[in-house]
């Protein structure tokens, strides 16, 4: 059976790969594609090295405006943001908005570096996309995956921080909590994370057909008031083309249920994070209230994480895809929160 890296190789995303494997070293400076050139649309994605990835990433507004950093989740991609950031540029705000490792145009600098997915390792490829962008300080946005960037960013390293906008509240992983078994309909939810931890999971994922189809399947299932047309999913379905994402996706979820190791040079930083640190920055949380994960409480259950400014909101009738389902309120969220 052809897996998702052979697929992703048959259609011409591999090209994308071999220039970037050039360069090795856990740093490099900035080099876009079009240097000194903004995004003109989510069509136009620019290419960084940075860290141990070359990251693909849409960059809209003003190039001395405030950077607004805006993260995905799975199975989702760039396209959450794609009225969210026209907004904010608008407004005068530098939008940026990078594929996660795995996603879209983002691919490795070398083929021997882990593909490692924990919580600490993502969270240093967006502090990486910083660095290489030289962006000092940034109002971070995201939800899903996005979230749970954003609290450890803002948690371990708050100087980069300027405002923080996190749905559904404080989501670091705990990974010793997470061997205790949660309410029936909770795990239900959650049936995916399972899947994956088996081979037959694995492979599942891996098939074009059955992996997208899943992807779908989840896109109903998280926000199941959102009437999305199958372009829509198309647009986004192109990014899990990219040869990594099995590899990502399967450790990212294997590694918070226990089942696979991360890297040892990142485990006193997941000792930190496994504490729960306190946010002090400027937050705004968010409680979609159609999500099936996590039902609407007034961030009553999350609130004692947040040390600084702070505000609450529950969005009616949202799924799990803040962003998309409802960009506007999710780019009040942001501006809001800059200005708290």
């Amino acid at each position: 059976m052809m897996n998702r890296r052979t697929f992703a190789k048959a259609v011409g995303l591999a090209a994308t790969s071999t220039a970037a494997l050039a360069a090795t070293g856990e740093m490099a400076a900035a080099r876009p594609v079009r240097p000194g050139r903004a995004s003109t649309s989510f069509a136009d994605v620019l290419q960084v090295d940075a860290g141990e990835l070359n990251v693909g990433y849409v960059d809209l507004g003003p190039r001395d405006g405030q950077p607004v950093i805006l993260l995905h989740g799975w199975p989702y991609d760039i396209h959450s943001y794609a009225e969210v950031a026209p907004i904010l540029a608008k407004q005068g705000y530098r939008a940026l908005v990078p594929y996660f490792r795995g996603f879209g145009t983002t691919t490795f600098r070398s083929p021997d570096t882990f593909r490692n997915a924990q919580q600490s390792r993502i969270a240093l490829d967006i502090k990486d996309f910083m660095d290489a962008l030289r962006i000092d300080r940034a109002v971070i946005a995201g939800y899903d995956w996005g979230t749970r960037t954003g609290d450890i960013i803002a948690a371990i390293w708050p100087q980069r921080v300027k405002a923080l906008v996190s749905v559904t509240g404080y989501l670091i992983t705990n990974r010793e909590a997470q061997r205790a078994p949660i309410a029936a309909a909770s795990e239900w939810a959650w049936w995916y994370q399972y899947y994956f931890s088996t081979e037959r999971g694995a492979k599942g994922l891996a098939d074009p057909k059955i992996g997208t189809d899943l992807a779908r399947l989840v896109w109903r299932f998280n926000s199941p008031t959102w009437a999305f047309d199958e372009a829509t999913f198309a647009r986004t379905a192109a990014a899990f083309s990219n040869p990594d994402y099995v590899d990502i996706v399967l450790h990212n979820y294997r590694w918070r249920l226990g089942l696979a190791d991360g890297a040892r040079r990142y485990d006193a930083l997941e000792r930190k994070l496994a504490a729960a640190p306190p946010i002090a920055v400027p937050t705004i949380t968010i409680d979609p209230a159609a999500d099936p994960f996590t039902p609407a409480g007034e961030g009553a259950g999350y609130r004692h994480h947040f040390t600084g400014p702070y505000e609450h909101r529950t969005f009616p009738g949202i799924g799990h895809n803040v962003p998309q389902e409802a960009p506007a309120d999710f780019a009040r969220a942001v501006l809001d929160a800059d200005r708290l």
